[in-house]
Parts: C-alpha cells; sequence; structure tokens
C-alpha cells in the first residue's frame, strides 16, 4: 500500500515550510522594528522644548526623541507649564522618533496674561516639527570629537488672540495688528549634540533661522525687521546620576516688533528620570521682557517651569 504522501508531495510540503520559513526570517527584522526596544541609555532621549522638539526645556537637541534605537522607534507625549510674573504659558504635544533618524512632533501653545492691565487676554498656536539625524552618534561615537547633527523645521500657525474684549481692547484679534507681518511662519535650525561620557557633560548648540515674535506667540516678522534672523541657542548639562541632571540654556530671540522689546530667554533646570517612560524638569526661566511698551512692566518675566513626560 502507498503512502498517502508521496515523494513528490513531500518535497512540495518541504519546499514551501522552507520558504516560508525564509519568508518569516527575512520579516523578522521588520518585525521587531515594530516593536519599541526602549534600547537607549536614560537621559538620551532627551525631553521636549516649549516647541515640542526633543531637547531640553526651550532648546532642541539634535538627539532623537523617545528610547528606540537604530532598529526601533518610540514616542511620547509631554506637558509644560510656565509660571511668570505676568504671563503663563503651556504647552503639550506628542512626538515619535524612528530608527533614531527620524523625529516628528505636534504641539499647542496656550499664552495666558494673568498681571498687568492687559489680565484675561490669552494668544495660542500650533506648531509641527520635523527633525533628521544627519550624521554622528553623540553617545558612540565617544572615540570622536564629531557631534551628532541635525537638521530640523518647525511650522507655527498663530491661533490668534482671544479675550480682548474684556481688557479694552475690543477688534484685537490677530497679533498682526499689533504689527506682525504673518500669522503664519516657519522656523529652520540646525543643532550639533555631544556627550562626554568620561566627564558626565552633555553640550548643544543650535543655530535657527527664524522670524518668529516670541516663539510665534507674537506672529512673525515685523516692522522692526522683515525678515529672518541667525539665532544662537546653547545647552550645557552636568549628568551627576545615569536618571538626574542639572544644566542651564540659553536661547537668543529675534527683536521684530515695535511693541514687545523682546530679549533673550534662559533658564537654569533639573531634569529627572525615574523610569524610561517617564521625565521630569524642573527649572527657573526667563523669557525676558514681553510686551513691555504696551504693559508698561519692562521687568523680565522670570519663574517656575515644571514639565512632565510619559512615552518609551
Amino acid at each position: 500500500m502507498k503512502s498517502p504522501l508521496t515523494i513528490p508531495a513531500f518535497a512540495l510540503v518541504l519546499c514551501n515550510g522552507l520558504c516560508v520559513h525564509t519568508a518569516l526570517a527575512q520579516l523578522a527584522p521588520f518585525e521587531n522594528a515594530l516593536l519599541p526596544d526602549s534600547g537607549k541609555l536614560p537621559l538620551t532621549a532627551g525631553f521636549n522644548d516649549v516647541d515640542g522638539a526633543g531637547g531640553a526645556g526651550l532648546v532642541p537637541w539634535a538627539l532623537i526623541t523617545g528610547y528606540g534605537t537604530a532598529n526601533s522607534w518610540g514616542a511620547n507625549a509631554h506637558y509644560t507649564a510656565i509660571q511668570l510674573r505676568d504671563f503663563r504659558l503651556r504647552s503639550y504635544g506628542v512626538a515619535v522618533g524612528a530608527l533614531d533618524r527620524i523625529e516628528v512632533s505636534a504641539t499647542r501653545d496656550q499664552f495666558d496674561v494673568t498681571g498687568t492691565a492687559l489680565n484675561g487676554l490669552s494668544v495660542a498656536q500650533h506648531i509641527y516639527g520635523l527633525k533628521v539625524r544627519v550624521f554622528g552618534d553623540a553617545v558612540y561615537d565617544q572615540d570622536s570629537w564629531v557631534p551628532q547633527t541635525a537638521v530640523g523645521v518647525e511650522y507655527k500657525k498663530n491661533s490668534g488672540i482671544s479675550n480682548s474684549a474684556a481688557v479694552g481692547l475690543d477688534g484685537l484679534v490677530s497679533p498682526t495688528q499689533l504689527g506682525a507681518l504673518s500669522d503664519v511662519g516657519t522656523d529652520w535650525y540646525v543643532n550639533a549634540t555631544k556627550l562626554f561620557l568620561a566627564q558626565s557633560l552633555l553640550v548643544n548648540a543650535t543655530i535657527r533661522f527664524t522670524k518668529a515674535n516670541e516663539f510665534g506667540l507674537l506672529g512673525f516678522g515685523g516692522d522692526l525687521n522683515r525678515n529672518r534672523s541667525v539665532e544662537f541657542e546653547t545647552t550645557i548639562a552636568y549628568i551627576l546620576t545615569r536618571k538626574f541632571a542639572v544644566g542651564a540654556e540659553y536661547r537668543d530671540k529675534p527683536h521684530n516688533l515695535g511693541v514687545d522689546d523682546e530679549r533673550a530667554a534662559w533658564d537654569v533646570f533639573a531634569a529627572w528620570t525615574p523610569s524610561r517612560n517617564i521625565s521630569v524638569v524642573a527649572a527657573f526661566v526667563s523669557l525676558g521682557s514681553i510686551l513691555a511698551p504696551v504693559t508698561k512692566q519692562s521687568r523680565d518675566q522670570n519663574g517656575a517651569y515644571l514639565s512632565l513626560q510619559v512615552g518609551f
């Protein structure tokens, strides 16, 4: 009696099995890439700045957000609150990093006046960002002075001014009425980040091409300057432990509006990552003078910065 499985049939089954196995083996790297591996060192995923990009509180870094490595991806959501003397800035959004190469982000900023004669006035904007690592590795290239370098772009859309009637400025609905040329703008930047593990030191430098007034909250361009300007930004952080770092930032800003004596922003911060899923940043921050000719308050707007980030 013949076997129900003939030799040709057996060969076909074997071939099919091998083909399926080979196909699955070829798909394995892509299948693994679909799962976040959280393989980066603590703190090296960065945080989210006020524009939503991966970095510190004010300045983007060349590091790609999230803890996904070159074969994976990562993502996070953040909420940031900055309480100044006469203003409050709240920022919240999401960011995704893929293959330790590309980062995309979406953020909404809400800026409220809490003091002076403009108390109650509010303005908002949406920011959509893209960052691409060009070359270098801030962590693993310890035998080289070449920093990790990235280029980025941020599209910003001002959503307008609200509650103007409550402060006697009925009809004020757009920053263009304050002298801004547009309520839409794009920032371009190049940054370089280097982590010196032996010295527990992170250094970052960013060059930004922008015409955003107060990060874009007061529109783009103005009566004093219509064009983009080149602004310098930097972060220096000392890593005290694998999960805790302290540092300082500086971010220059253009002065485009006659109604706003805009100055540079800076902060001194402490960053803590109790786990790869949670990060907290606290800082003393100064955003410089804001709308001083209008509010008649020339003092710098200093205050507290607190940001919470959750992700993987």
